[in-house]
């Protein structure tokens, strides 16, 4: 979906940007690992096909997908996104009696950053954003039963087991977000910023609406073009 395709969300450990192009190439490489693609349950994609399913989460209205990056590297103006990306937290608004259920996933990709609180965080920040700007009141969680440390943390999110399927071998954990687990949900997340995705990646002292023409190779002049920092045609 395109509601949050200019919103950046800044927490403490992760920081919650839209899932673009120049994600793709570091995201088809993660998803060949065999462990994603069990626990995620996915099927390996060409790099090709990759890029059409960027554009059709981006486009699909029932599906909302942040990129998860490392705050303090990206913090550093320097690295781009794909230096940082450490997974993703998803969305998924699939019931058409019920738009205010929403599925969540959250994958942690990069091992390093297992166990260390960045996925619960990123959890909690997609769960704010959902009820605050998507109306969500009920969350879904569909995880495998061998992945314990997934539905160990969504557990002490106040998600309840709700279902067992023994065929798909997989867990649905459950919250109703009623006021006191809004109250809850918000207090958690009272840390996290919201920004613009494309004044965040501005040099500093840079406004939007103007770009940086060289003058010379060892000068620069500010000028005014808007268009030039806007998302290229098609995205």
């Amino acid at each position: 979906m395109r509601i949050n395709e200019n919103t950046v969300l800044r927490g403490k450990k992760v920081t919650l940007v839209p899932y673009s192009p120049a994600h793709v190439p570091r995201y088809h490489e993660w998803m060949q690992s065999e462990e994603l693609q069990r626990l995620t349950a996915s099927e390996p994609l060409s790099l090709q096909q990759e890029y059409e399913m960027q554009r059709s989460w981006r486009d699909d209205a029932d599906k909302c997908t942040f990129i998860v990056l490392d705050t303090e590297r990206w913090s550093e103006q320097a690295r781009g996104d794909e230096e940082c990306m450490v997974g993703d937290v998803n969305l998924f608004l699939t019931d058409t009696e019920d738009p205010t259920l929403g599925e969540i996933e959250i994958m942690i990709a990069e091992p390093s950053y297992r166990g260390r609180g960045f996925g619960k965080e990123a959890t909690l920040m997609m769960m704010s954003y959902g009820v605050t700007d998507l109306g969500i009141t009920k969350f879904e969680a569909k995880i495998g039963q061998e992945n314990e440390a997934s539905i160990c943390m969504f557990k002490k999110l106040h998600f309840k087991e709700v279902s067992v399927n023994s065929v798909f071998q997989e867990v649905t954990l459950r919250l109703d977000v009623g006021d006191q687990e809004r109250q809850w949900l918000l207090d958690q997340t009272k840390h996290v910023k919201k920004k613009s995705y494309i004044e965040e990646k501005l040099p500093a002292g840079l406004k939007q609406g103007q770009e940086i023409i060289p003058r010379s190779k060892d000068d620069t002049v500010q000028g005014d073009s808007t268009a030039l920092l806007s998302p290229p045609e098609g995205y």
